[in-house]
């Protein structure tokens, strides 16, 4: 099944979206609301996360629309802190862990339709339900924690020389 306008442009703005966020965490250990890769991300996930909930085939909500509403939840959430909590306190931890989580939530579908759809004819996993799909989905998970440990502890060294 061939991509929609809806769906082709969904996963431009999501690709760029995650390129944003890899470019965050490497240049700064973290996803940067005041940085410009942080605003892309911010702004690309919001985009992508709601017009994820035109493209399912399903009918009615279904887990996708959740896991949609969930990361919209968790960036709007990151970004009220980054606005209205300023300064290395507390609530940068929050900030941090929800817009890695947010990544990781929205990393999710991505893997899924990544591997099942290329390459186009052959894809890599044949279902969803194709262990390939699983692994990378642990690996992924790994990284979030021992990304989400990293991030902990130089937040909190900032926290204690400001």
């Amino acid at each position: 099944m061939g991509l929609s306008h809806l769906g082709i442009f969904h996963t431009i703005i999501g690709v760029v979206t995650i390129v944003a966020a890899v470019i965050s965490l490497i240049k700064y250990a973290k996803i940067d609301l005041g940085k410009l890769t942080g605003k892309i991300y911010f702004y690309g996930t919001f985009i992508t996360s709601l017009t994820a909930l035109g493209i399912s085939s399903i009918k009615g909500l279904n887990p996708g629309h959740i896991l949609a509403i969930l990361v919209v939840i968790l960036i709007s959430v990151a970004y009220f802190l980054h606005i209205k909590k300023q300064g290395n306190n507390r609530s940068r931890f929050l900030e941090n862990f929800f817009l890695s989580f947010s990544l990781f939530l929205s990393m999710i579908p991505t893997v899924n339709e990544t591997l099942t759809r290329v390459p186009v004819g052959n894809p890599i996993a044949k279902s969803l339900t194709d262990p390939l799909i699983s692994r990378v989905l642990i690996v992924l998970f790994i990284l979030l924690v021992i990304g989400s440990i990293m991030q902990f502890r130089v937040q909190r060294r900032i926290n204690r020389t400001k």
